[in-house]
């Protein structure tokens, strides 16, 4: 199975206006690290978001910063 370069997370938080659960998307990008857990790290464009991704599609969100308790997001190959 060919590592995807791309991903779309999704994180649902809260609701939304109309009632529904709200949601943020980002699109992260392949890095040349690894995480923790041996699969390829992927982050957004400010390389503040980091999120280790595995083949069956598990995140691993990866604090950039201090004080920082990102939230797991479902996750979308693009490519």
């Amino acid at each position: 199975m060919q590592t995807p370069d791309r991903y779309r997370l999704t994180f649902t938080h809260g609701r939304s206006s109309d009632g529904g659960a709200a949601t943020d998307e980002v699109v992260v990008e392949r890095t040349a690290s690894l995480g923790p857990g041996g699969n390829p790290v992927y982050c957004d464009p400010t390389g503040i978001l980091r999120a280790e991704i595995s083949q069956a599609g598990e995140v691993r969100m990866l604090a950039s910063g201090g004080y920082q308790t990102p939230a797991p997001p479902s996750a979308e190959p693009l490519s």
